[in-house]
């Protein structure tokens, strides 16, 4: 069984979801919703109570002022909130893409609110020696979407992501869908105009990380060589001094294959 929630929070009220039974694990996307989530967080509640959310401005996550940026500082606070309505002090937490940037300020600004994190390919842009180009690239996209619109920009943001057309496990992340719903849109320009920049261009705090008690653990999909979010985990994983964890598929390997998957994050948080 699912039950759904809603918390206030500065600036914004969050929906989230709450199934399963065990150990309390948190996965979470951004600016994917709960509902890209939902597979995966099925496949893990026979034995943990895993906890869902929509991000800030996304889906069912409402915003006072909706030209508020959504930064990973932001999210991590939010996260923060949503334990304390647990009632917990800590929890495991699994983030994918802005996800796991998320999760990377979670554990630099909360650190004793973290277990383990597993940080699935964030997209740290700035950890690349190409850095000013991914940034200029982003600057690029934003300003498609403002000029031509969702379509434009998508077609650019996934080929600067490394996405072909063919033989991916789910697509980007928030990748935009054949048939958008009214709600794909809306979180798709929330995407563009307000979350973009903000999680590109975030810079781990390396030296937070490692000091933290959490430990901290960087996936990379089997199958994401291609990705420009294969080479962001790579170096994160060098510079935390930590080899990185294979598991299934690529970028959206949790889509594809949600019992797989389940069944690599289960180890991962058992080692």
């Amino acid at each position: 069984m699912t039950v759904t929630h809603t918390l206030h929070v500065p600036g914004a009220h969050l929906r989230y979801e709450v199934r399963g039974a065990g150990p309390l694990l948190l996965v979470m996307g951004s600016p994917m919703d709960a509902g890209a989530f939902a597979p995966l967080a099925d496949a893990l509640a026979n034995d943990h109570t895993v906890v869902t959310h929509d991000p800030r401005g996304i889906s069912g996550s409402t915003l006072d002022d909706p030209e508020q940026d959504s930064t990973p500082e932001r999210r991590a606070d939010d996260v923060a909130a949503i334990l304390d309505a647990l009632g917990a002090d800590s929890a495991d937490v699994f983030g994918s893409s802005g996800g796991a940037v998320t999760g990377l300020a979670l554990v630099a600004r909360h650190p004793a609110r973290v277990r383990t994190l597993v940080a699935h390919e964030p997209p740290v842009m700035e950890l690349l020696p190409d850095a000013a180009e991914r940034r200029a690239m982003t600057e690029d996209i934003i300003e498609t979407f403002h000029r031509e619109g969702q379509g434009a920009a998508w077609t650019k943001f996934m080929a600067g992501a490394g996405f072909d057309d063919e033989g991916r496990d789910g697509g980007a992340p928030a990748a935009q869908p054949d048939e958008p719903s009214l709600q794909d849109i809306a979180n798709g320009a929330r995407f563009f105009a307000h979350e973009l920049r903000g999680t590109a261009c975030f810079v781990p705090d390396i030296a937070a990380l490692t000091a933290a008690p959490a430990r901290v653990v960087v996936g990379i999909g089997a199958d994401s060589g291609g990705l420009v979010t294969y080479r962001t985990s790579v170096a994160l994983a060098e510079l935390l001094g930590t080899p990185p964890v294979e598991f299934p598929g690529d970028h959206g390997g949790f889509l594809g294959r949600p019992e797989q998957f389940a069944e690599a994050l289960r180890r991962t948080l058992t080692v």
